[in-house]
């Protein structure tokens, strides 16, 4: 049986779960924090039929290897900086400068916090600070009742004004925020979150007034950082790359037809 039938399969395997990495940043381009993520491929073994040699007998610089195609050798998140929004709401946050920063977030059903990019935060009826999805946000204290003017610092200090005061007050203490030596290795849980493993290492929690490679930006939102022509251009390579394959596959087969009809 031909190599190239199962040599062009692994090729064809490879572009699909291309095209479904690619389909997913699509599917993300306005989550707000989402990051893209790229395939990246390996060459499988190769079959040696004959080895180089230089002996006494014969000089034969280069051999013959044959590869047997290709594999997935994993699906990376890059954690580029996304466009920030504009959004004037005062309870949106962004997370920027060169390092890669993370909200902490409690999660029922989770012994550790879970982290997050989305700054888009809510108020709940009991005043505390929540996701989406009801998450609590760690750091601050519940807003009492009547609170007007609230506002979020550059070091994650959330303040507000009471009736009958002018002086803002602080919502006990500063949004925490964490950072990772390996934020690549974070699992991925879905509704924007993530949680710490062995891989990520420890969470190292960020402090404003010593590191100065995050920054706070109240009233944006940090947007996807996916680049919609760019996963375009990607994706018509993965569609030349399965339809070649398919095409070997259909080229193998046409010869080993010629080969069976000999014969005749």
């Amino acid at each position: 049986m031909m190599r190239a039938l199962f040599t062009a399969s692994t090729g064809m395997h490879a572009q699909q779960l291309n095209t479904d990495t690619l389909a997913h940043n699509m599917a993300n381009v306005n989550t707000i924090g989402f990051k893209k993520q790229r395939i990246e491929f390996q060459d499988l073994l190769y079959q040696t039929i004959r080895r180089p040699a230089a002996d006494e007998n014969r000089n034969e610089p280069v051999g013959l290897a044959v590869g047997l195609g290709v594999r997935p050798a994993a699906i990376n998140t890059l954690f580029a900086q996304g466009n920030l929004q504009n959004t004037e709401n005062p309870l949106d946050v962004a997370l920027g400068g060169s390092g890669v920063g993370f909200f902490a977030i409690q999660v029922p059903g989770y012994e550790e916090p879970l982290y997050t990019r989305d700054g888009a935060i809510k108020v709940d009826a009991s005043g505390q600070l929540v996701t989406s999805d009801g998450y609590l946000y760690l750091g601050p204290e519940a807003l009492e009742e009547n609170y007007t003017d609230i506002s979020i610092a550059a070091d994650g200090t959330v303040s507000y004004i009471l009736p009958g005061s002018t002086t803002p007050q602080p919502a006990g203490e500063p949004l925490q925020i964490f950072k990772f030596s390996n934020p690549a290795g974070l699992q991925k849980i879905g509704k924007n979150l993530y949680q710490a493993t062995d891989n990520s290492g420890e969470p190292v929690q960020w402090e404003p007034d010593s590191d100065s490679t995050i920054s706070l930006h109240s009233g944006y939102l940090e947007m996807s950082n996916v680049q919609v022509v760019e996963e375009m251009v990607n994706l018509i390579t993965a569609q030349r790359a399965y339809e070649f394959n398919s095409k070997l596959i259909q080229a193998s087969d046409e010869m080993l037809q010629t080969a069976a009809n000999l014969r005749r």
